[in-house]
């Protein structure tokens, strides 16, 4: 799973342009990835600047 850290996005959206699978939702003042659509192919976690994105491992 993909996860923005808290209050690091300064909302470039530079992530947004680069995801193939319209998984990101940049709203006025949070980021989020819509999990249904991601695909974790990384594209927004190697492109961010800021280094905002995470991988999470799944816990089953």
């Amino acid at each position: 799973m993909i996860s923005a850290k808290k209050d690091m996005c300064d909302f470039c959206g530079t992530c947004v342009a680069v995801c193939p699978h319209d998984a990101i939702e940049l709203l006025e003042s949070r980021i989020r990835i819509i999990e249904e659509r991601c695909t974790e192919c990384l594209n927004c976690v190697k492109i961010c600047p800021l280094h905002v994105w995470e991988v999470i491992a799944n816990e089953k």
